[in-house]
């Protein structure tokens, strides 16, 4: 299969930067998997601006899919609660398998797309997540991921 897949987090960024990235990497589709997008942290994140802004500055299609997104309950005892990142990990593998995600989400859709959260950084989020589960039960994935 050969998928080339990226990821980003838009938070300690700036929309110049944030843009010329997926540009400058050829990506085509943005997948959002955040669990609310509608988040207040950088002005050009909102759902509907963020989708405008991808279209007009880079031809990039949007797409969001709250499906690849932890539940409010891990998020909230990760986040809030100052859980263990390892439980918040475990947590979501666990629910990435019952929702059977490799099913949902077609293998084009990820090829030359890039999925998107809010950490700067992917070692702590689900964005990298999703990549790892994705590859090991498709193989075949490449994931950059661009800070």
């Amino acid at each position: 299969m050969g998928i080339e897949l990226f990821t980003i987090g838009f938070t300690q960024t700036t929309a110049r930067d944030f843009f010329t990235k997926l540009k400058d990497a050829g990506v085509k589709r943005v997948v959002d998997v955040r669990l609310n997008n509608n988040s207040q942290l950088a002005g050009f994140s909102k759902k509907d601006d963020l989708a405008y802004f991808l279209k007009e500055i880079s031809g990039i299609e949007y797409v969001h899919l709250p499906e690849l997104a932890p539940t409010q309950d891990i998020l909230d005892a990760y986040k809030k609660q100052k859980g263990d990142w390892g439980i918040y990990e475990k947590k979501f593998q666990d629910v990435m398998a019952q929702r059977q995600i490799e099913k949902f989400v077609r293998p084009d859709m990820l090829d030359h797309g890039c999925l998107l959260c809010s950490e700067h950084l992917p070692h702590h989020c689900h964005r990298r997540l999703v990549a790892e589960y994705l590859n090991a039960k498709w193989g075949g994935i490449k994931t950059n991921h661009l800070v």
